[in-house]
């Protein structure tokens, strides 16, 4: 099961230890997947807000 996050500091710390981030768009939101070797995290941003995080994370980034 996925599991959701809130905190985009802790979703960032994460991406360094995950294999790809898939990101998808849809009106107005920004969903952001972390895959890991044991669990996939989600997140949901504002366009804004994730476009700041998509700089900061550490993995393959993968627009669906």
């Amino acid at each position: 099961m996925p599991a959701e996050m809130f905190s985009i500091e802790e979703f960032i710390k994460l991406s360094e230890s995950a294999s790809e981030c898939r990101v998808k768009r849809t009106k107005g939101i920004v969903k952001l997947k972390l895959r890991t070797k044991k669990r996939l995290y989600t997140i949901k941003l504002k366009e804004a807000e994730a476009e700041e995080a998509l700089k900061k994370i550490k993995c393959q980034i993968i627009e669906v």
